[in-house]
């Protein structure tokens, strides 16, 4: 299976792949982004560890049974050859209403394929109130002319 774009990355399919991935999140299909990743697949999120493809699906599953209202912004940070730098920004919701964005970095590995190989992920939320959200697009994937990550500031 061929998941274009394919490495080595150049800056504009580098920032493709970036956008794939946001666009992949955003559906909040786990089994579909499950298939973006190697059968082997590791991943560190957080304190967690995954190997494979179903651990990740699995921890997908259980991560949008939980943010509720998922919407993510992607940032390409830096590339080279198969490895992608990002960073990225995401707001949700909990099951009492409670609202919060988390702010991180991925480091990313690709096989020849372009299916993810390694997934390093580093994240910080906090609390937001539902009036300071930023992201208020309809569910699903951001629209074109929404900000980015550099335009709010973040």
């Amino acid at each position: 299976m061929s998941r274009p774009p394919l490495p080595p990355f150049t800056r504009e399919t580098a920032i493709e792949k970036v956008r794939l991935a946001e666009d992949g999140w955003n559906s909040r299909d786990a089994a579909k982004v499950a298939l973006a990743y190697t059968t082997d697949t590791r991943w560190r999120n957080r304190a967690e560890f995954l190997n494979g493809r179903d651990e990740a699906q699995a921890f997908l599953t259980r991560k949008w049974a939980k943010e509720l209202d998922y919407r993510l912004i992607k940032e390409l940070w830096a590339f080279e050859g198969a490895r992608i730098a990002v960073r990225y920004a995401y707001e949700y919701h909990d099951d009492s209403g409670n609202w919060f964005r988390a702010y991180g970095n991925e480091n990313w590995e690709f096989d020849a394929d372009g299916l993810m190989r390694h997934r390093h992920a580093s994240i910080n939320e906090h609390p937001i109130t539902e009036a300071d959200r930023k992201f208020r697009w309809p569910l699903g994937r951001r629209p074109d002319d929404h900000p980015g990550l550099s335009d709010f500031g973040f």
